[in-house]
């Protein structure tokens, strides 16, 4: 990575005509006349006519909804900044799920804020760096500059895309600052604005906002419903890559499952949409076992856990339970075939109309039968859900929200979410397990070190529901036929 003329200090806290050197940088300084030589001699690249993204119309839906719950008030919304991995190198940026499900935009430092019209109504503009300047040489001294992280659109190129009025977001913190009247912004992105909002916002409005804007995700759009079946697709196909390549990943380990996926996701995604659980052996008894460093052995399962995200940010959440040679064990097929009975309960009870709870309630039904049916647990099984005693092998909900954020509508009321009603355009997971402990003495020898979840992304449709990711196979039978196929 090179290093030598970039500054400690990011882009827009620096002076308009100086810029820090690194300590220890190789270069002393630029001359005057190498300064004037880069200012001179740059096409403008400048772009004209650009088609607006294709959420825009669904953004300023949102804007518009937005701005009629919260009337004269200024609501402010920030994408974030970068995050420091070490030293002066930074994570991959993520936008705030807030700001680009309102804009459509994902860069660092942008920030939307709607002004209030008056009583009712917004203006609405969006903050952002514009271009790098070539004048003061940012663009090649600064370490956000141009010619070290790539060019950025100009205001005017952004207004064209977004469909929303554009200015420099580095003079923002200050007006905010100097502002009067109700104020609303959605906490914990970037620092400067809310130190700029420190004295004006209460904690209690803020929530309001975040609480209004998880809500509103929870009915997808059609642009939303095409995104997370594009996630999903690309996931199938992730899916398959890995069964290709189970040979490799046990001549090494869990990393080359999880490196797999990941080129499928970056290939034709943004990113994974969370890290990708590939728990083989014991580890699938790990609900979120993300080390991925186990090895991978033949006759032992891989519980895979793994979603593409979407270049607008929407994620798919699927798992498969899959026998690393391609073959279950009896004990195997029978832990799995109980938690694909489970499941098909649960998809069957997701419908507009029937509560958030019913497809959970239905899942675990039929798990707490299975356990008392083993000898694991003593009946009544209306007793053993009642004290909840299936847990110790179940332990996680049997499902959530799915959408720009894997648990998405996580800050939505409990009336309004695990204790609200199904409508069309919800996308859910419906995602029940087994979980049998190395160590768990309660269980007969051969059930220990198993662990299955089988996850499917659901769509609540007019008539009932879209299984989303049917592309994979579900039934033991038909996963073994599936992997046998990819393995010819």
């Amino acid at each position: 990575m090179a290093d030598e003329l970039t500054p400690e200090t990011p882009e827009e806290e620096q002076p308009k005509k100086t810029h820090k050197q690194r300590k220890n940088g190789l270069y002393p300084g630029v001359s005057d006349e190498l300064a004037e030589n880069m200012r001179t001699g740059w096409a403008d690249t400048e772009l004209h006519g650009l088609e607006p993204i294709a959420q825009a119309a669904h953004t300023a839906a949102r804007r518009a909804a937005l701005s009629e719950r919260f009337p004269g008030e200024r609501l402010v919304v920030p994408a974030g900044r970068l995050k420091t991995r070490s030293n002066d190198t930074e994570y991959p940026f993520r936008a705030s799920t807030e700001y680009a499900y309102l804009t459509g935009d994902q860069t660092e430092n942008g920030v939307l804020v709607l002004e209030p019209t008056g009583e009712t109504g917004h203006t609405a503009t969006i903050y952002l760096l514009p271009r790098s300047d070539r004048e003061n040489g940012e663009f090649w001294l600064s370490g956000q500059g141009e010619l070290w992280v790539g060019r950025r659109h100009s205001l005017a190129e952004a207004e064209q895309l977004l469909g929303i009025p554009a200015q420099d977001v580095r003079e923002l913190a200050e007006a905010l600052a100097e502002a009067e009247g109700p104020v609303r912004a959605v906490r914990g992105h970037d620092a400067v604005i809310e130190s700029a909002l420190t004295d004006k916002v209460t904690k209690e409005r803020d929530e309001e906002l975040r609480v209004y804007l998880s809500e509103a995700r929870a009915v997808k759009d059609e642009f939303e419903i095409g995104e997370l079946q594009k996630a999903v697709d690309s996931t199938v196909r992730g899916f398959e890559d890995v069964v290709k390549v189970l040979d490799k990943a046990e001549a090494t380990s869990e990393r080359y499952i999880e490196g797999t996926f990941f080129l499928r996701a970056r290939v034709e995604g943004n990113d994974v949409g969370y890290g990708s659980i590939c728990a083989a052996g014991s580890h699938a008894c790990t609900l979120h076992w993300v080390r991925n460093d186990g090895d991978v052995r033949s006759g032992d399962l891989l519980l895979l856990d793994a979603g593409v995200e979407t270049h607008s940010l929407y994620t798919a959440d699927v798992t498969r339970t899959l026998p690393i040679n391609g073959t279950y064990t009896d004990i195997q097929r029978k832990i799995y075939d109980a938690v694909y009975e489970s499941q098909e309960a649960g998809i069957a009870a997701v419908k507009p109309g029937a509560k958030f709870r019913d497809f959970h309630d239905a899942s675990q039904h039929v798990l707490a039968e299975k356990l008392v049916e083993w000898g694991l647990l003593e009946g009544p099984v209306e007793r053993v859900l009642e004290l909840g005693l299936q847990r110790r092998w179940t332990l996680h909900g049997t499902g959530h929200m799915l959408g720009m954020d894997v648990h998405d509508c996580a800050a939505a009321r409990t009336e309004a979410y695990v204790d609200g009603t199904l409508e069309p355009g919800m996308c859910l997971t419906v995602e029940p397990g087994l979980y049998f402990q190395a160590d768990d003495l309660t269980v007969p020898e051969e059930y220990r070190g198993i662990g299955v979840r089988i996850e499917d992304d659901i769509l609540v449709t007019e008539d009932g529901n879209r299984n989303l990711s049917a592309g994979l196979p579900r039934t033991s039978t038909d996963v073994e036929a599936w992997m046998a196929r990819l393995k010819d």
